[in-house]
């Protein structure tokens, strides 16, 4: 049928299912749906259509401290990811990036800072001195976000969580 798209069983059995969990981080030359649930974390993805690879981060905090999980972090996950995105032939220039999440879903309405904004503020400052091509961001609010990120076309799936949780 023309300008019908679909896919076909086996595309769909080619594509690998994963679930990103906090503080994990997903590299990927192959199709994939990458999952994951935000909150105050954020997610940083990253995705060259001229090399087809792509990768994605949870991190919980803004920085790391000189020891400790590495991909927990905003800024070692976004080094890690840029670093091996290169190593496979990608480009800086080439590279699109897409930063999800920072929600203060526990409104702590007095804090100065809350941990959501400062992880989306450093994720920022990365990007810019990087000179990193962002071509989709959405961060802050008081809802959390579920994402799912095909990485052999770098599009994300959104959908905002409704509500806070209940204590």
């Amino acid at each position: 049928m023309p300008g019908y798209a679909h896919s076909l069983p086996e595309d769909r059995m080619k594509t690998e299912k994963i679930y990103l969990k906090p503080g994990e981080l997903f590299l990927s030359e192959k199709p994939s749906l990458v999952t994951t649930v935000l909150g105050s974390c954020v997610a940083v993805t990253m995705f060259s259509q001229k090399c087809k690879v792509a990768g994605i981060c949870h991190a919980l905090l803004p920085r790391s401290p000189s020891s400790g999980e590495a991909f927990r972090y905003v800024d070692t996950s976004i080094y890690y990811m840029l670093g091996k995105l290169q190593m496979l032939g990608a480009k800086k220039e080439e590279i699109e990036v897409k930063l999800f999440g920072g929600a203060n879903v526990l409104d702590y309405s007095n804090e100065r800072s809350s941990v959501g904004q400062s992880n989306v503020e450093a994720a920022i400052s990365i990007i810019k001195a990087e000179k990193l091509t962002m071509i989709a961001c959405d961060v802050g609010g008081n809802r959390g976000r579920k994402i799912v990120f095909d990485t052999c076309r770098g599009r994300i799936l959104l959908k905002r969580i409704k509500g806070r949780p209940s204590w």
